[in-house]
């Protein structure tokens, strides 16, 4: 049996020099691989063994198929030989005989190397053994491998190759497509639930003219033709509101979104986001709309409400709501509503040793209590709500309570999920806001570009009705219903340094 086994890099130069001779001598023999464009393949491994899979041992199917792809391993045992062969659905192993296949085909066969790619013809047949397989007939070489496929790819010290090299990954480690097979299904399974609610799905700019106050940091880039500095989108949302205000109803956006700040197993500088906003109702229809779509969700993709995430046991079926207030006196024994200023509530924080904010007031004292207090205590999906405003600069106030907003995050292990609001639509409001947003960061950072959108707040002045919006993000959702302990796991290809830095 040839093994793919780890190698040093003198091994395996020395045998992608053997392979690059094998290249050369099919070329001269007139059978380069590379100049053919295309094959029949009609079946599929998976598809075979579910259709035969009452077959008995040794039993014939009288079945031709033509399959296609890349060859996993080789068993050469004189004139018949065993291999495996890996397509888009799974391995299935191919029955390679002399007498069947002919002497040069067998011998070209015999000259192959693992992680070919080929093309076969055959019957399928159950082995003695009890396997399904099929005995071909005709063999092409559709491409040649001229890198040794490695083994232990999987091992934790290669878990920097496996994100720089995610095509090797995908080859060695099968289960590592399912979670992208799985990242596709929660996508399309979240598409077809937002288009049976009427929303539509929109496209709105990755490019924007100009930096707006809020706190995360952009990407620049430079448009030429126009000769102006251009940011890459840090949300969607502005946007999106602007479509609710043109009649748009109900909108959502799956959106890739830039920020130009820290790398952890729950950030990478550019990942996806759904928003989406709903005319006509508020942030509690959203709280509706998240927890029914969750729990469709982990139906959908682990065939259970009790879905299991790094060790904890998670119950999707039962959503605990509490106001942020509530949430700190619940943990922390404090109650905001006995601080009658700000400098009561400084006070509290310098009792309990929590971190005061930059701006400290008590809408924003409370929220540094519910980082230090709350958050690493909801492992069950929990809904907070009613925000400071301090922190909420696009939601709506309470009414009767201006101090708070009508906003809601979403905590599953400890972890913040998504972002709801009834949104804030008095341009009047929402421009003073803006204003004092803006002011803040460049008090705080003298350099910063940002500006007030005020083409967002004329777009209010012709009216947004009441709406709700919610933005949550996909690479943690995926992270969650496929168990992924990094969001390095769930994106395709993660950022990362060049090796050479």
């Amino acid at each position: 049996m040839e093994q793919n086994k780890p190698q040093t890099e003198q091994e395996i130069s020395q045998q992608a020099a053997v392979r690059r001779q094998k290249l050369a001598d099919l070329c001269e023999a007139g059978h380069n691989p590379f100049e053919i464009t295309k094959y029949a393949q009609d079946a599929y491994s998976a598809d075979l063994k579910q259709e035969f899979a009452d077959l008995p041992a040794e039993a014939e199917t009288g079945k031709i198929v033509s399959l296609a792809g890349r060859m996993m391993s080789k068993r050469v045992m004189g004139k018949a030989s065993f291999a495996h062969l890996r397509d888009q659905k799974g391995d299935i192993q191919i029955f390679v005989k002399r007498d069947l296949l002919g002497d040069e085909a067998y011998a070209a066969f015999k000259k192959l190397d693992i992680g070919d790619i080929i093309g076969v013809k055959g019957e399928v047949f159950r082995t003695k053994m009890g396997e399904i397989s099929v005995r071909i007939s005709e063999l092409t070489l559709l491409s040649k491998s001229l890198l040794p496929l490695p083994e232990k790819f999987h091992g934790l010290t290669d878990r920097e190759a496996r994100y720089r090299q995610r095509y090797v990954d995908l080859i060695v480690n099968p289960e590592v497509k399912d979670t992208f097979v799985k990242r596709s299904l929660i996508l399309k399974e979240i598409r077809a639930y937002l288009d049976e609610k009427g929303f539509l799905e929109v496209d709105t700019p990755i490019l924007t003219p100009f930096e707006i106050g809020a706190s995360a940091r952009p990407f620049y880039t430079h448009h030429n033709t126009l000769n102006m500095d251009m940011v890459l989108r840090i949300e969607t949302e502005l946007y999106l509101k602007r479509l609710i205000v043109g009649g748009m109803d109900r909108v959502y956006e799956v959106g890739r979104i830039f920020r130009n700040e820290g790398m952890d197993p729950k950030h990478n500088p550019e990942f996806t986001t759904i928003e989406l906003y709903q005319a006509f109702t508020d942030f509690h229809g959203m709280m509706d709309l998240v927890e029914e779509m969750y729990k469709r969700l982990a139906l959908k993709v682990c065939g259970s409400l009790e879905i299991t995430y790094q060790g904890k046991q998670i119950d999707m079926g039962h959503w605990e709501r509490l106001t942020m207030v509530e949430a700190v006196k619940k943990y922390s024994g404090v109650d905001f509503n006995d601080w009658k200023t700000d400098e009561d509530a400084i006070a509290a924080a310098k009792e309990h040793h929590v971190e005061l904010p930059e701006v400290p007031t008590k809408g924003a004292i409370l929220a540094e209590f519910f980082d230090a207090f709350v958050e690493d205590k909801l492992i069950q999906p929990t809904f907070i709500y009613d925000y400071p405003v301090e922190i909420s600069p696009l939601a709506k106030r309470k009414p009767g309570d201006p101090a708070f907003t009508e906003r809601f995050e979403y905590f599953i292990d400890c972890t913040e999920y998504g972002n709801a609001f009834s949104e804030l639509n008095d341009p009047i409001d929402q421009k003073a806001r803006f204003e004092r947003q803006v002011a803040e960061r460049k008090a705080i950072e003298p350099e910063c570009r940002a500006q007030v959108d005020y083409d967002y707040v004329n777009a209010l002045e012709y009216g947004l009705p009441p709406t709700g919006g919610l933005g949550f993000g996909v690479d943690r959702l995926v992270m969650l219903l496929t168990d992924s302990a990094s969001i390095r796991d769930v994106l395709l290809f993660p950022t990362m340094k060049p090796i050479d830095q």
